[in-house]
């Protein structure tokens, strides 16, 4: 959209020195200022996830699935060997 803006003495004097810090073009630096004033965050640039493969102490036939399972199981029995100590 193409629009006339007047802008304020102090507001154009630290528009230009941005432009001079950036080196970008003005329309950029006056939408990036706006975004920032209007609280709509511009989007930060994401490096690549990567999955770094490591060797696991799992043996064969581990079914990893079930692992959720043997935790319940172990502190089902914590409990069990807390609660006969107080006993």
């Amino acid at each position: 959209m193409r629009t006339t803006l007047t802008l304020e003495p102090d507001v154009a004097d630290r528009l230009k020195e941005e432009l001079e810090a950036a080196n970008v073009p003005f329309k950029t630096v006056v939408n990036e200022a706006l975004r920032r004033g209007l609280g709509m965050k511009k989007a930060r640039e994401r490096r690549p996830f990567v999955v770094r493969p490591h060797s696991s102490a799992f043996v064969a036939g581990t079914d990893l699935a079930r692992l959720n399972q043997l935790v319940d199981a172990l502190e089902v029995e914590e409990f069990q060997l807390a609660e006969t100590a107080r006993a």
